[in-house]
C-alpha cells in the first residue's frame, strides 16, 4: 500500500463520510497515489453518488453552487458560508415517490460533507443523516442513504480510462423497494 496517508489511512487516495457507503479509491504505491490525487485535484475524477432524499423535489434536474466552509455556530459542521470554498453538485432525479426523491448526483467539487450540506440548505436532506436533518430517520436506517456508486478515473500506470462501480447495500435496496411498492 502507498505509504501517504500514514498508519492511519495507508493508501486511502481520498475518502467517504461516515455513514455513506459505496466505491472509493486506494492506492498500491505513492507513485499511484500523487497521480490519483492530481487527478482530483484537476477535477479529472468523476464521482456519481446515489442518495434519498426527504421531500419531493420539484425539478427534473439542477445544479447547486454554493461555498462551504465551516459552520459559524457549529465546529463540527460545515455550512453554507459567505466566504466558504467554491462548492459544486449537480443532480437528477431518478424517482419520485409520496414524500421522497431518489436522486442520481454528480460531484464537480469535493468539498468536506458537500452532497449532505448542498441538499439539506436547499431543503432536501438525505435520509437517515443524524448530522444534517434534524435527527429524523422515518426509515430506522443505520447509516444515511447516500451511497458513493461510481468513480471514474485514468490508471495511474497505464492510463487507461476505468469505471469502478458498488451496488447498493441490502439496507437501501429493501428501502427502495418498499418505496416502489407503496407507489
Amino acid at each position: 500500500m502507498s505509504g501517504i496517508g500514514g498508519e492511519i489511512r495507508p493508501g486511502i487516495v481520498h475518502r467517504l463520510d461516515k455513514d455513506t457507503s459505496g466505491v472509493l479509491i486506494v492506492a498500491k504505491n505513492d507513485k499511484a497515489h500523487l497521480n490519483l490525487s492530481k487527478q482530483i485535484k484537476d477535477r479529472k475524477v468523476k464521482k456519481t453518488y446515489l442518495a434519498l432524499v426527504r421531500g419531493i423535489i420539484k425539478e427534473n434536474e439542477a445544479t447547486i453552487n454554493m461555498p462551504i466552509g465551516r459552520s459559524l455556530t457549529d465546529r463540527k459542521k460545515m455550512a453554507v458560508v459567505k466566504n466558504g470554498k467554491e462548492a459544486i453538485t449537480h443532480f437528477k432525479v431518478l424517482e419520485r415517490f409520496e414524500n421522497n426523491t431518489y436522486l442520481k448526483i454528480n460531484l464537480e467539487t469535493g468539498r468536506t460533507h458537500q452532497i449532505r450540506v448542498h441538499l439539506s440548505k436547499i431543503g432536501y436532506p438525505i435520509v437517515g443523516d443524524e448530522v444534517y436533518s434534524n435527527g429524523k430517520n422515518e426509515f430506522g436506517v443505520k447509516g444515511q442513504m447516500l451511497h458513493s456508486w461510481k468513480i471514474e478515473f485514468k490508471h495511474p500506470t497505464t492510463n487507461k480510462q476505468m469505471e469502478v462501480i458498488a451496488p447498493l447495500p441490502k439496507y437501501f435496496e429493501d428501502v427502495l423497494n418498499n418505496l416502489k411498492c407503496k407507489s
